[in-house]
């Protein structure tokens, strides 16, 4: 069987894109044809560097500021690279913030700084890059294995990554009706600079268990994933290979449970 995963041709944008799984999907975009839209908040000289590298590799690469939290800016910037890449074939979700705390403290702005940015931000993005697709793209959005675990003082952020399921579901009969498919990756424990908080997945009461011996007996291949094997998975869902799958959620976690 002839694999159809050159995404040559097609104009991408990944939010987050500067570093992490986003840097990694956005090399492995790059690397399969695609020009890619390097969207990122804060963190300019990050993602300047990875264009520059790309371009230096002969790829089509361009770099966005723009903070998803925010409605009017997720469509400046669909607006910005469509106007550059002249459309926009695929978008990758993948901005995202952590947040660990117990009930008793957690505030209004905590819970609008994760539902802004972890919810509201992969909805409104993906309502511009809607409206500029032609028929016929492909999106994902980003989720986490942390939907579905009991995880102390992670209550916050797992009810923002768990919206992202049912808004796929929900979207998929709408969008289906222009050929546009929509998907989400849930990652499981990742070799990234977010894996700072690997020491807050330990329960209290078990602080004397190191983080790695917590992987090897919760997780199936009993390690972290690396930022390519997610790309990877990102990868085939944009890929016309996945052609028959919409309102996925697709967990690469390693076998977490």
């Amino acid at each position: 069987m002839t694999s159809t995963s050159n995404l040559t041709g097609k104009r991408a944008l990944v939010t987050g894109g500067s570093s992490g799984i986003g840097a990694a999907i956005v090399r492995r975009l790059a690397a399969q044809g695609a020009a890619v839209a390097v969207n990122y908040r804060s963190d300019k000289d990050a993602a300047e560097a990875l264009v520059g590298e790309l371009r230096n590799d002969g790829c089509e690469a361009s770099a966005f500021a723009a903070d998803i939290s925010d409605r009017a800016q997720c469509h400046e910037l669909v607006g910005a690279v469509a106007s550059e890449f002249g459309g926009l074939d695929l978008l990758v979700s993948n901005a995202g913030v952590e947040h660990f705390g117990a009930l008793e403290t957690i505030t209004q702005a905590d819970f609008d700084r994760l539902f802004q940015t972890n919810v509201a931000g992969q909805l409104f993005v993906t309502q511009a890059a809607a409206a500029a697709m032609a028929d016929g793209g492909r999106i994902v959005l980003s989720s986490s294995v942390s939907a579905r675990l009991e995880v102390h003082r992670h209550a916050l952020y797992a009810a923002s990554k768990a919206a992202i399921p049912a808004m796929v579901r929900n979207l998929a009969p709408e969008l289906a009706e222009r050929n546009i498919a929509i998907n989400a990756i849930a990652p499981g424990a990742t070799a990234t600079r977010m894996a700072g908080y690997a020491p807050h997945y330990i329960h209290p009461a078990l602080t004397d268990v190191p983080f790695p011996a917590l992987v090897r007996s919760m997780s199936a291949l009993g390690r972290m994933a690396q930022p390519d094997e997610i790309a990877a998975v990102v990868a085939f869902l944009l890929s016309p290979d996945a052609s028959y799958i919409t309102g996925a959620t697709i967990e690469a976690d390693g076998g977490w449970n």
